[in-house]
């Protein structure tokens, strides 16, 4: 017999990692976003990257 997992609290799980998210940059909210846009900027990028680096015949056009 299995045990039950919990249900995953999605938007508990959003305030913690805002928490963290703030606690890293000393409550500066300011810091933290450019922060996340900067990492959001990096993974854009490596996406594209990895995208060039697909064939199109691979990836059956489904890639974008």
């Amino acid at each position: 017999m299995q045990a039950k997992r919990p249900a995953f609290d999605e938007e508990a799980a959003a305030a913690a990692a805002i928490d963290e998210a703030l606690a890293e940059h000393n409550g500066d909210a300011r810091a933290a976003i450019r922060s996340l846009l900067e990492a959001v900027s990096y993974l854009e990028k490596a996406r594209d990257r990895a995208l060039d680096l697909v064939s199109v015949g691979y990836a059956r056009g489904r890639v974008d």
